[in-house]
């Protein structure tokens, strides 16, 4: 079978047919070169399903032979950020979702630059990474909130501060609770932010290293080892 992948939002089963969009058919005709009786897969949260091409039009109609992945349980790991300029901004969501996260919470923080964010933008991005990355599910993409209302509204989670200042070296993660990674804003939280977060219960703070790193990176490092220590 081919590795083709494409996200599918619409309910999937065996010897359905169906019609993929202009999009995905431009892909599959255009740069894939993809001929009839060709397969690929299709997926979503519920499974991934193995698929032929029947016809070749503008759009392209497809017809599921069987199902090679069934739904599987995910972890809650969440990534509360402040967002930043576009291309690293872009860069950190890419990387984030191949690397498991399930939610994206953009926070509006003191020193928080960027306060918009193209949330279309980001689910393209969401199902590119989550296509190349072999995962079934799309992250979700919550409102801007503030970093106030954000430790209000979330009482009962996991939270991993990425603190330069920080000696810990272990976590002690709840299993039945959702992960969600702390990131600061370029500049940092201010003193009193940084106070009201460590006073949160709930809070761990961790080490990245010895560095000052930017916020993409730090993104990263504490997922890698968020996952390292889930795994």
């Amino acid at each position: 079978m081919s590795n083709i992948r494409l996200f599918y939002p619409k309910s999937l089963s065996i010897n359905l047919e169906g019609e993929l969009d202009k999009i995905q058919s431009h892909y599959l005709i255009k740069v894939m070169r993809i001929s009839n009786g060709d397969t690929f897969s299709l997926f979503n949260k519920n499974g991934e399903w193995e698929s032929i091409i029947q016809e070749k039009k503008n759009k392209l109609i497809f017809k599921v032979k069987k199902q090679i992945r069934h739904k599987e349980n995910e972890n809650d790991l969440w990534l509360a950020f402040s967002p930043i300029k576009s291309n690293y901004f872009n860069f950190m969501i890419q990387k984030a979702t191949e690397l498991g996260v399930t939610k994206f919470i953009p926070l509006i923080t003191e020193r928080t630059i960027v306060r918009k964010i193209n949330k279309e933008r980001l689910i393209k991005i969401f199902i590119e990474a989550s296509e190349q990355s072999n995962r079934l599910s799309i992250p979700e993409i919550d409102n801007q909130i503030s970093l106030e209302n954000f430790l209000k509204e979330n009482k009962n989670i996991n939270l991993i501060f990425g603190d330069l200042n920080s000696n810990n070296k272990n976590l002690n993660i709840k299993k039945n609770k959702p992960l969600c990674i702390l990131i600061g804003p370029e500049g940092d939280y201010t003193n009193e932010e940084r106070e009201k977060i460590l006073k949160f219960h709930g809070t761990q703070s961790l080490k990245l290293g010895n560095n000052i790193l930017r916020s993409e990176t730090a993104a990263i490092s504490a997922l890698s080892v968020i996952n390292f220590f889930n795994n």
